[in-house]
């Protein structure tokens, strides 16, 4: 391990430490709210990933571990006094659907940073968007199997998903053009339908892969 990845790892360590200080005692009075706060604001490790050199470091010391961590705050746990009230707020397993997707993410696509950056900012900025303002402001809602789901939810997915699509893009180098913005409306699309039509909280895994598959074939292939 090198010194730019061991930056890396105790960066993202201390980040999400600090996230979990912050839902788990600060907002623990608001658990539904909390629990969004962390899904959306674990999405900054986007930025932190061009830190790392090194493929095996970045999928398994920065995000490998933290799918033990999320399952043992998960209402699952087989450890009482590590069940976290965030976790429990929403689908128990959500947050380790979550670093599963990042894990895999960061061993596939290591060499192409912005795939892995893309997947992840759709997961939480587009679907952490869509149900805190869906939840908040919907006067509209429709059903999908048992799931009730906002129109104004599922248009704001849309629209963080290209917004924060477009900044991870220009923080990778990217020039936005014509063709770019059509594959983030396809993405942002494609993705809006997977969060209505997959089940059971497994949108934390559906979401962010057809975000960056769409992204890799667009893009890279």
């Amino acid at each position: 391990m090198i010194q730019s990845d061991i930056a890396g790892v105790l960066l993202v360590y201390i980040y999400v430490a600090i996230l979990l200080l912050i839902t788990e005692k600060l907002l623990n009075k608001y658990p539904t709210f909390s629990r969004k706060f962390l899904h959306i604001m674990v999405g900054n490790v986007a930025f932190l990933l061009p830190i790392f050199v090194t493929r095996e470091i970045m999928a398994f010391v920065a995000a490998g571990p933290f799918i033990f961590l999320t399952f043992l705050m998960s209402p699952h746990s087989p450890i009482k006094s590590l069940k976290g009230k965030t976790s429990a707020a929403g689908h128990g397993m959500g947050l380790v659907y979550y670093t599963i997707t990042w894990t895999v993410f960061a061993y596939v696509f290591f060499d192409h940073k912005e795939i892995i950056a893309i997947g992840i900012i759709a997961m939480s900025y587009g679907d952490g968007f869509a149900s805190l303002i869906g939840r908040n402001f919907a006067k509209k809602k429709y059903k999908i199997y048992d799931m009730k789901k906002s129109y104004i939810g599922s248009f704001s997915l849309v629209i963080f998903t290209i917004f924060m699509g477009i900044v991870v893009l220009l923080y990778y180098g990217i020039d936005i053009n014509l063709f770019v913005m059509e594959v983030l409306l396809l993405i942002a699309v494609c993705s809006m339908v997977a969060e209505i039509i997959t089940p059971w909280g497994l949108d934390n895994l559906s979401v962010p892969f057809i975000a960056s598959f769409y992204y890799w074939m667009a893009m890279v292939m």
